[in-house]
């Protein structure tokens, strides 16, 4: 089946970036193999590379345009946004500083409180702090259980549920075994996972509809992220009406609270007083075909080949100036 070929790509050479060395290397493959090969079938031009091995260098002349479907460190983080702006490779989504934010999960929270908007309560895990005084503080300001988690990374890779005192230790004692370098201990709010994505089109922000999922698992973690066995899935959520407009309102604040562009995706949980909080926002939102975005996509009535080409005009929509 050929899709609707978007005119102002129609003579781009995409270069589909995709893999790299982030733990959440297997995630960003499936993203940019079925992001390019939804291009190729619009008739574009479309290559994927995989930046574990292809130096940016190699890219200047290349290609017009990269199609970032990284996930995790090096991919969503800023970094590679400002080795291609250092390039003068135009890019899709958000910059260097709204990248860096999205990502790092303590100064995101620190700017949610900042405008109060709700999100769990939590606390650094300190490397130069012993583990009993980080336990002693969970114990005292959040209780248990809790969630923990990288400061830096997704896709629920190397986070859990501390139910008490010794699963934290162990957990915090585990630490210098995984990639991350800085983790934080989250208070835990059981409820139904949510997430709202923005994508602009034609020039105009679309929020889409809320997408809600009731994991058959302890909570929705890395395997029922990509096994659609362990997960039941509502897009359109089956959510109250005032509750999903709540998040939207939320998730257009979150937007422009850090600064993104052109793509945005923003994860809640909803408890069951009806409380609904922020978890965290993804400034490159998975482009599986089969994933929250292109679900959400197709919720809005977005078929997902015209979903990607959105995000590759993206690239061309930022301001003179974007930090």
């Amino acid at each position: 089946m050929t899709a609707t070929l978007v005119p102002e790509i129609a003579h781009l050479r995409i270069g589909v970036l995709c893999g790299g060395n982030s733990p959440e290397r297997p995630g960003s493959i499936a993203s940019g193999e079925h992001a390019c090969k939804a291009l190729s079938m619009a008739g574009l031009s479309a290559e994927l590379i995989d930046t574990a091995d292809t130096p940016l260098s190699a890219l200047k002349g290349r290609i017009d345009v990269a199609l970032l479907g990284l996930h995790g460190l090096g991919g969503e983080d800023g970094k590679i946004q400002g080795a291609l702006e250092t390039a003068g490779i135009p890019y899709t989504g958000s910059g260097v500083l709204a990248s860096a934010l999205g990502m790092h999960k303590p100064t995101f929270k620190q700017l949610l409180a900042r405008e109060s908007i709700d999100t769990p309560h939590w606390v650094m895990v300190n490397p130069e702090v012993s583990i009993e005084s980080t336990v002693s503080t969970v114990r005292l300001s959040l209780g248990f259980p809790v969630f923990v988690k990288p400061s830096s990374g997704g896709g629920s890779l190397a986070a859990g549920i501390a139910k008490d005192e010794p699963e934290l230790r162990k957990m915090i004692g585990a630490f210098s075994r995984d990639p991350y370098a800085e983790y934080m201990v989250e208070e835990y709010v059981p409820g139904v996972p949510c997430t709202v994505g923005l994508i602009e089109v034609d020039g105009h922000m679309v929020t889409l509809p809320v997408h809600d999922v009731e994991p058959k698992t302890e909570f929705y973690d890395y395997d029922s992220k990509h096994d659609p066995n362990l997960r039941t899935e509502h897009c359109p959520s089956m959510l109250p009406p005032p509750t999903t407009e709540s998040m939207q309102y939320l998730a257009r604040r979150v937007f422009r609270m850090v600064g993104a562009h052109g793509v945005l995706r923003v994860d809640f949980m909803v408890g069951a007083s009806g409380r609904v909080t922020v978890l965290e926002c993804n400034t490159l939102p998975g482009l599986s075909e089969r994933g929250n975005l292109a679900t959400m996509g197709k919720a809005a009535g977005i078929p997902y080949p015209t979903l990607v080409q959105h995000v590759v005009r993206t690239a061309f929509t930022k301001p003179t100036y974007l930090p």
